[in-house]
């Protein structure tokens, strides 16, 4: 009998059943029983906890390949993983790296507290989203009276060269707050992309300002044949099983559901805390001092390098004078109010709001974005523009 099969992934695990687990997690769940019970040298436990996998989904891979080892094992003893003869080598090293995600995703504990990144959800984004590509999860958390609750989470597949995109063709996955911009059908696209996609909003305008550029990063599904695909297997879309991509999919809202795409995800603390208030007073105080016609103290929120996109600041600048000149009294309102600190990039936080702007000359409503980025101690605004 093997003493060392799949040596390289098995970890002594405790692998508990929970109620109310989805389809993918008791996936995960048996997939994990198994590779401990070949640990342990219970060969046809391990073959019946992967038959029962390949029966609620014959095209999981992986667990093709651990039955594959099983069989060979009954003949001959085996001592890696993908023993199986005229097994591809770049296959089998993607399946250990996805075995290896796979049960560490199984000995992580449902998370207690709430990423960095979720500053403040508006009332209107019921859900949000958090990837971490170094741990091949999506998050889902539910807007809970103004708290991220955590809901779920899932394997993904990121990128073939990992994360940070930077340039077209870089197979890299890009790191960012992102949003949720549209939804592609079945019947609109390939079978590559399984039930659907949905398309998010990079390259964002902090990537365009740092000359980051690509197109077609998108939440899709696999292939008919295929039930998941390696931690790193896309082209920089983030990918998810097919059953799992309709389940996440019925949270989205096109415009409104932040995707928010992290190397590692970084917890909320009590510093994280003193930031977020020390944010929120810096922008109640731009909107005061823009309502007072106080032109300078206004201007005086924006950074040196700050750009709308097309308009550094000089001229920004002139512009606010010369329509300030013409005021007699301005009234700005702000709802809807989202704040999101950037994961690579340090002290950047992405605010967006609804904006409405009464003046003795004009009036209107907009959706806004602005970044704002600590320097010294202080919060300026680095670039502002419609959402």
């Amino acid at each position: 009998m093997p003493s060392r099969l799949l040596a390289l992934l098995l970890l002594s695990l405790a692998v508990p059943a929970m109620a109310g687990e989805s389809v993918s997690r008791e996936m995960e769940i048996g997939m994990a029983k198994s590779l401990r019970a070949v640990s342990e040298n219970h060969l046809d436990v391990a073959l019946n906890e992967v038959d029962s996998l390949l029966k609620i989904n014959p095209n999981y891979k992986l667990a093709q390949l651990v039955r594959g080892d099983l069989l060979l094992a009954r003949a001959k003893p085996i001592s890696n993983f993908g023993a199986a003869p005229n097994a591809p080598r770049d296959l089998v090293q993607d399946l250990r790296e996805e075995a290896n995600v796979r049960l560490q995703r199984v000995q992580q504990q449902q998370p207690i507290a709430v990423p960095r990144y979720l500053w403040q959800l508006s009332p209107t984004q019921r859900y949000a989203v958090v990837v971490d590509t170094g741990k091949s999860t999506l998050y889902l958390f539910e807007n809970v009276n103004g708290e991220p609750r955590y809901v779920s989470d899932f394997y993904i597949s990121v990128g073939k060269k990992g994360a940070d995109k930077v340039s077209e063709g870089d197979q890299k996955t890009p790191l960012g707050v992102y949003f949720v911009n549209g939804h592609l059908t079945k019947d609109k696209l390939t079978d590559f992309y399984g039930p659907g996609a949905y398309p998010l909003s990079y390259p964002n305008e902090w990537d365009r300002r740092e000359g980051r550029d690509g197109h077609g990063i998108w939440l899709h599904g696999t292939p008919s044949d295929t039930y998941s695909r390696p931690p790193r297997a896309s082209n920089g879309c983030v990918v998810l099983a097919n059953n799992d991509l309709n389940e996440i999919g019925s949270h989205l809202q096109i415009g409104i559901t932040p995707v928010i795409i992290a190397s590692k995800i970084d917890w909320s603390d009590d510093a994280d805390q003193a930031d977020r208030a020390s944010l929120l007073k810096e922008i109640e105080q731009w909107r005061s001092d823009w309502a007072s016609l106080d032109t300078e103290a206004y201007l005086s929120h924006y950074a040196h390098d700050f750009s709308t996109g097309s308009v550094a600041l000089p001229a920004f600048a002139q512009q606010k004078r010369l329509v300030n000149s013409g005021k007699t009294w301005i009234k700005v309102k702000m709802s809807n109010v989202s704040i999101f600190p950037y994961p690579s990039q340090p002290n950047l936080v992405v605010v967006n709001f609804e904006q409405d702007y009464d003046s003795n000359n004009l009036s209107n409503r907009m959706n806004k974005r602005q970044y704002w980025m600590k320097r010294d101690g202080r919060w300026q605004i680095v670039y502002e523009g419609a959402a």
